[in-house]
């Protein structure tokens, strides 16, 4: 149940902004017009971005793809989900509409769903969400609730930090909320109401995108219990075509083997890597 290779050939692109909206005090989304090599990305692949006339940050950034949109039937680009923490991100949420950006993508290995997934966990963890949204999307292309019993586990540090919920709950896919302060859902790991869910009935595919802590959890609770399971990894990235080797992850058979996750990532099956 290996992820499979890229459904599209990366390519260098340039993309302007159509809008950039900010959803929360440190999280906002953009929407890039992008050319149709785009149409082709899968969720939980990424694009590597950048403004074209600074050299601050000097490096590309990694961002994974939020959503494809379309104006009037036909494909119109991607938007990126981003949370400000630093000088790039920063610069990202002043774009304005028709600002230029360079993109290269889709890149990466995205979720693959086997046939017979008849229950689907999903497990996000703050900006780990960004996937899960274009996720439901495709499971559901013409606007209504998925085919399968699908739901969504996501914990945040508080309420402000639940972007997306609301659009994926309608959906029809149920959002299990849990923040670490208690202003929303659940006070505590959003990993408990996941498990206690896998316990009761457990799902046929279990995927996973959050910070490094929640996937190990994760991955213990999916091996504990036999059920395949998908994770994205959030690695740095420097050039995403693996020549700076920067996103190197330990693999399965062994300490001299490791995996890149711009290439054979971000998506991982869990029996691939090691958590």
């Amino acid at each position: 149940m290996t992820p499979q290779p890229p459904a599209a050939t990366p390519v260098f692109a340039a993309a302007h902004v159509s809008r950039n909206e900010r959803l929360s005090s440190f999280f906002g989304r953009i929407a890039l017009a992008c050319g149709e090599p785009f149409a082709a990305a899968e969720p939980g692949q990424f694009v590597m971005l950048r403004r074209p006339e600074t050299l601050d940050p000097f490096l590309s950034r990694p961002y994974s793809i939020h959503a494809t949109w379309f104006r009037e039937g036909r494909f119109g680009g991607i938007e990126i989900l981003y949370k400000v923490v630093g000088p790039a991100t920063r610069r990202l949420s002043l774009l304005r509409p028709g600002d230029e950006v360079r993109l290269l993508g889709p890149l990466g290995r995205g979720f693959r769903l086997p046939p017979g997934v008849r229950r689907l966990f999903l497990a996000a963890g703050g900006v780990g969400i960004a996937p899960f949204r274009f996720l439901v999307e495709r499971l559901a292309p013409q606007g209504g609730p998925p085919a399968m019993d699908c739901r969504l586990f996501f914990g945040v540090r508080t309420a402000e930090e639940l972007v997306c919920a609301a659009g994926i709950a309608a959906r029809g896919v149920p959002v299990v909320p849990t923040t670490d302060d208690g202003s929303a859902g659940a006070h505590c790991p959003v990993t408990d109401p996941l498990a206690a869910a896998v316990e009761a009935d457990p799902p046929d595919l279990l995927l996973a995108c959050g910070p490094r802590a929640m996937l190990a959890c994760v991955a213990d609770l999916a091996r504990r219990r036999g059920i395949p399971c998908q994770v994205s990894l959030e690695e740095r990235m420097a050039c995403g075509l693996g020549a700076c080797l920067g996103c190197a992850v330990p693999g399965r058979g062994g300490p001299s083997r490791y995996r890149h996750a711009c290439l054979e990532g971000p998506v991982f099956a869990l029996e691939d890597i090691e958590l």
